[in-house]
């Protein structure tokens, strides 16, 4: 399995060269060369298998002879052994014909677990096999950082950098970045917004002396492996609803377009999704772009739901190069463009191949708060403002015999204010967090300037 970047100009990788890489040289997104595809036969003998047994059979595909299978295997089990719930992924129904995929039993309450448990199983084993030393620098809007910083702590062979923008994320999702003790990981609080910190990661990757003289590393979304990994919860929870034999459509809340995107592999391995619902907040350049075709930037406002606060999804850049049909000259265009001008136009013909494949979708702070009391009072189940950015927009869809599968993405507790104010009720944090408003916080604040940056980078990173 090789791997070619969205923009055309960067070498053809391995599995392991682009999981360690991150970003290409070029500026692009890794992409797996070809798509591996799964007969209906198959995807009938994922039932009754355990998470990981799926989580095998999806990804074993992608990852050529990096690990053998005994291997990956074992990385596998190692990544989920810490989740709180034994399917990993369980599906809770919210009506008829709804359902909750609850992503949020992993060790820092959050979907970002999945990949990131994953991830740091995989670099673990391929560095501590090469002996190499790497860096990992990246942005967080909230649930990202934590579950970096979660599977990387510790480990000898990385140092971890995790920037969030200052003042807005939660204070849950603060402190599970502010706390960790381990010497190797630093929480670095930007004067800036999130798009400001993704583009200071961006920057480093591309200061090509930089990136090598400190064996940059990215496990933001910008990384395959983690795309990867979100694809196997598509496959268990569309099978648990009767697939292939029955299609699924899932809406999914999504600032950075990775989630939703994994769905997108999951259908072109095969799997029956009849619809991909791209569900956003205020922030809805998303939605703007699916709607008119023009994708324009016009400022991040605030919301209860920070970790869709984003207005450069990274990876709607890898949407974009299936669209244009594999043209990679066009995509790096497109990405000038938006960097710029602020915002570039889809091609109608791009367009249409997008519209065939994603359907949007947002809500307003109101609306999403009002969906949390709703669906509270009516199921009992109280969701974060995630999820009810993806419940409001799934019960906008017009109500057919396809299951609808709304991702749930992040546990309450990690929004206490927001879910207490629509709810009354104030969710606690899972038992083994119980202390963490009491843990000592370490924490740099820094300007959003990228050679102090680096800088600090180069002064605490480990020789």
């Amino acid at each position: 399995m090789r791997y070619v970047s969205t923009r055309g100009q960067a070498p053809v990788l391995s599995f392991e060269e682009a999981m360690l890489t991150g970003l290409a040289r070029d500026g692009g997104l890794y992409l797996p060369e070809t798509i591996p595809t799964l007969s209906s036969d198959e995807i009938a003998a994922l039932a009754g298998k355990t998470y990981e047994e799926v989580a095998f059979t999806i990804m074993r595909p992608f990852i050529g002879d990096t690990f053998t299978d005994d291997e990956f295997r074992a990385i596998i089990a190692r990544a989920y052994e810490g989740f709180g719930h034994d399917a990993r992924a369980p599906l809770v129904q919210l009506g008829a014909n709804h359902f909750l995929l609850e992503l949020f039993h992993g060790p820092t309450l959050a979907f970002k677990d999945f990949a990131m448990q994953l991830i740091g199983q995989l670099f673990q084993a391929a560095l501590s096999r090469s002996g190499k030393k790497v860096t990992i620098v990246g942005a967080t809007s909230g649930d990202t950082g934590s579950a970096a910083i979660e599977a990387f702590k510790g480990l000898d062979n990385v140092d971890v950098f995790i920037m969030f923008p200052h003042g807005r994320v939660s204070e849950v999702q603060r402190r599970q970045m502010t706390t960790p003790p381990e010497s190797n990981v630093h929480a670095l609080a930007l004067d800036g917004d999130f798009d400001d910190c993704q583009a200071r990661v961006k920057d480093m990757f591309n200061d090509f002396d930089f990136r090598d003289g400190v064996g940059l590393a990215g496990v933001n979304s910008i990384n395959w492996a983690r795309v990867l990994a979100q694809v196997v919860y598509y496959f268990t929870s569309a099978v648990s609803l009767g697939a292939p034999q029955r299609k699924i459509s899932f809406t999914v809340p999504t600032g950075n377009f990775g989630d939703v995107f994994a769905g997108y592999i999951a259908q072109r391995m095969g799997l029956p999704i009849e619809q991909l619902i791209v569900a956003t907040n205020q922030n809805d350049i998303l939605h703007r772009a699916l709607s008119t075709g023009g994708y324009v930037t016009s400022g991040v406002t605030p919301s209860i739901s920070p970790s869709m606060d984003i207005q450069v999804s990274s990876n709607f850049e890898r949407a974009l190069f299936y669209a244009y049909g594999g043209d990679g000259k066009a995509v790096a265009q497109l990405m000038d463009e938006l960097k710029t001008k602020g915002g570039f136009q889809i091609s109608q013909g791009a367009l249409q191949a997008l519209r065939e494949i994603f359907a949007s979708g947002r809500a307003s702070e109101d609306e999403t708060s009002a969906t949390i009391t709703g669906m509270f009072a009516h199921t009992g189940e109280i969701m974060c403002p995630h999820t009810a950015v993806a419940v409001k927009v799934a019960n906008e869809q017009p109500v057919t015999a396809t299951p609808m599968i709304s991702l749930s993405t992040a546990h309450p507790a990690k929004f206490p204010d927001a879910v207490e104010a629509a709810t009354g009720q104030r969710p606690p944090l899972p038992a083994r967090m119980a202390d963490l408003m009491d843990r000592p916080e370490r924490v740099t604040r820094i300007a959003n300037d990228l050679a102090a940056i680096e800088a600090l980078i180069h002064e605490r990173r480990r020789a």
